[in-house]
């Protein structure tokens, strides 16, 4: 499980979709959200959008894997997508915040890579908002409480295995290609290596 984390406006969904494209065996893991759909969204591609009552009664049953509230709304990873991919030996990626890195690492740390994406300065941050605005038609408001919140979500940095700063985003693509390349081939996710190695020896 490859979760990316960063304030909004700082290139993670871009980088994502990158890594999607270039491998094949990755998977994107798709929440759940309360906020209404915007234009171009697509239910169970983007989303999985459903009201506070069915979000509250899939917290409930156990079907998220985590949850949070973020500005105003509620967010989760849906349970099932996660465990069949996994079990279909899928790597999955997550766009999802501090507060559901911290939820997925109390139950599945070993299983776990986490990469924080921070942007070059607060003035890139803020103009990439402002231009994410037009399309979104989020308000003034929005974007300040956007700025407000991700002085507090940089201070979680700390608790992440890897930070990428996105000076450039085909760097930081590159950068996360190579984070999810090294982790793959280390010794303990490496499947039927042991019997690999025991075949090696009997031969010699």
């Amino acid at each position: 499980m490859y979760i990316m984390s960063s304030p909004s406006g700082t290139g993670k969904t871009t980088i994502t979709r990158a890594l999607l494209k270039n491998n094949k065996n990755l998977v994107l893991s798709v929440s759940a959200t309360t906020r209404k759909r915007r234009a171009g969204e697509v239910h169970g591609q983007d989303y999985f959008f459903v009201d506070t009552a069915e979000f509250g009664r899939m917290v409930e049953e156990g079907e998220m894997l985590e949850h949070a509230k973020v500005f105003g709304n509620y967010y989760g990873t849906p349970r099932k997508p996660v465990e069949k991919a996994l079990q279909n030996e899928k790597d999955v990626i997550f766009d999802i915040d501090w507060q559901g890195t911290q939820q997925i690492s109390e139950i599945a740390r070993d299983d776990l890579v986490t990469v924080f994406l921070l942007p070059p300065s607060q003035s890139t941050l803020e103009k990439r908002l402002r231009g994410r605005a037009q399309t979104t038609l989020e308000s003034e408001k929005d974007i300040r409480g956007r700025m407000s919140k991700a002085s507090d979500e940089l201070s979680h940095y700390t608790e992440y295995d890897y930070v990428v700063i996105n000076k450039d985003v085909d760097r930081a693509i590159a950068k996360a290609q190579t984070i999810l390349d090294a982790e793959r081939i280390k010794r303990q996710r490496l499947v039927g290596l042991a019997d690999f190695v025991r075949g090696l020896k009997s031969g010699l």
